[in-house]
């Protein structure tokens, strides 16, 4: 059972983080290896596989819940370029950013806008023109 989660795991996240994802749990593995083992076997094998939502949407709840947090931008970062990998548009992501101004306030999410402006840049990946 165990080999399992982490199979489903380490396949959902190399689907969505690529190799960052295996970057994130090898730069674990001399100070927490347990940490990464539950990122693999629990957030990705269990919540991440779960049926219900696609991975879009799972991203864009993600950032939109590691925004109101705050504090969290590496995390944001992580989960900006694994929202592109699984083809949230650039628009999207800014959408689901702006719907958390009432709720959480401009501050969190001009920090999130600036991580995403520099994460678009680094992708050249650009705003003009595409349907949301």
């Amino acid at each position: 059972m165990q080999e399992e989660r982490w199979i489903k795991g380490w396949e959902r996240l190399a689907e969505v983080d690529g190799h960052a994802g295996a970057m994130v749990v090898e730069g674990l593995k001399d100070i927490a290896p347990d940490l990464g083992r539950y990122i693999v076997e629990f957030a990705f094998g269990d919540v991440y596989c779960r049926e219900g939502l696609d991975l879009q949407e799972r991203e864009m709840i993600t950032l939109a819940t590691l925004l109101t947090l705050g504090g969290c931008e590496t995390q944001l970062e992580v989960h900006l370029h694994g929202a592109l990998n699984v083809g949230v548009t650039p628009q999207k992501i800014i959408e689901t950013f702006l719907q958390c101004i009432p709720y959480t306030g401009f501050p969190r999410v001009l920090n999130a806008v600036t991580v995403a402006k520099r994460i678009f840049k680094e992708r050249q990946v650009s705003l003009e023109a595409k349907e949301i």
